[in-house]
């Protein structure tokens, strides 16, 4: 497993990053732990949640990701884990999350950190991050901003000014930005040069095989600023798996529940899921294979955020960094991208 450092901090983070979304709704606490010695047993010392998990979101279920992670952090040496969270974002209806008070001002990220520490127990976090825009922006599928769903959010520049507080009294080492777009980064690092306030140093955005945005809204920008993807779905929902090709009502949380297609439901996913699926096979590869190998040869991805719902998937998943990567296989790729181009972005 190789390490690189996020932006300009000193965390030094595995190549692959544990995604615990899926504890303590599809997996439960004995199989999460599980999961996260086998994790940590393959050199991976990057986990990353967030207080609003599992997914999806409910009341019944709320917080209980953090505190699985917590339960497995209290027997763990510290110091050779990096431990991301994430505050959740207003503009989204969570009246079970600090009765919906969602907005990124002082007193609802002060509750939302201090909350997240005991149940993570632990005296700091790592890497604290906006887990999507308060602000009026085209989110999760959605690809057009509408000027007509204009609303008020709290000015970048105080969220800022909260997040330093959190660093300087230890609670938090690092900041960092989820779901965000360029003019959102933007105004944080302005703000952050402006004012001597602490610099954003990750963004964790959806990116994989189907999901290319980034390449072409953020990348120059993160290069420039040294700001490092986190990328999460790197198997987009189950569809670069392949299992829907056939079976479009296969088990998995995009039919399990409701929410979860709209990123996907787009004419070209099917044929460019179908057109990866034969070139994985042509070089004696799964899918699922292929799709995680492309995330770990991207000179921009720091860390690729993996799931899983049993051990058999979170050891493909984990093995598939070692698979060997033939030159033509970048070509091939490059074609299929170029006839289905972007298919859900």
């Amino acid at each position: 497993m190789k390490y690189v450092k996020l932006g300009n901090s000193n965390l030094e983070v595995s190549e692959i990053c544990l995604g615990t979304m899926t504890y303590g709704e599809q997996n439960d606490e004995a199989q999460a732990h599980q999961q996260l010695d086998y994790a940590l047993s393959k050199g991976v010392n990057f986990i990353d949640t967030a207080e609003m998990y599992p997914v999806p979101p409910r009341d019944e279920t709320v917080h209980s990701t953090e505190s699985i992670v917590g339960n497995w952090l209290k027997n763990q040496q510290r110091d050779k884990l990096v431990i991301a969270t994430k505050v959740t974002g207003g503009s989204r209806n969570m009246h079970w999350i600090r009765g919906g008070g969602l907005e990124f001002d002082r007193k609802n990220i002060r509750e939302a950190i201090d909350n997240s520490l005991n149940r993570l127990q632990t005296d700091y976090v790592d890497l604290y991050q906006l887990h999507w825009p308060e602000r009026n922006t085209p989110m999760f599928g959605e690809y057009e901003f509408k000027p007509q769903a204009e609303h008020d959010f709290t000015p970048i520049h105080e969220t800022l000014e909260v997040l330093a507080e959190l660093v300087n009294e230890g609670k938090v080492r690092y900041i960092g930005l989820s779901n965000e777009w360029p003019w959102g980064l933007m105004q944080f690092l302005n703000a952050a040069e402006k004012y001597h306030l602490p610099r954003v140093v990750s963004l964790q955005n959806a990116y994989n095989l189907i999901n290319r945005t980034y390449e072409t809204a953020l990348l120059e920008m993160s290069y420039r600023e040294n700001i490092s993807l986190m990328a999460y779905s790197p198997l987009a929902f189950g569809h670069l798996t392949g299992k829907y090709i056939k079976d479009s009502a296969a088990k998995g949380r995009v039919n399990d529940f409701d929410g979860f297609a709209q990123r996907y439901e787009k004419p070209n996913v099917l044929p460019a899921v179908t057109a990866y699926a034969e070139l994985a096979a042509k070089h004696g590869m799964t899918p699922a294979q292929m799709a995680l190998g492309f995330m770990y040869k991207r000179w921009f991805v720091a860390s690729t955020i993996i799931g899983a719902t049993t051990m058999q998937q979170l050891q493909e998943n984990i093995g598939a960094y070692e698979l060997d990567w033939p030159e033509e296989l970048e070509a091939e790729i490059e074609a299929i991208r170029l006839v289905y181009f972007n298919p859900a972005p």
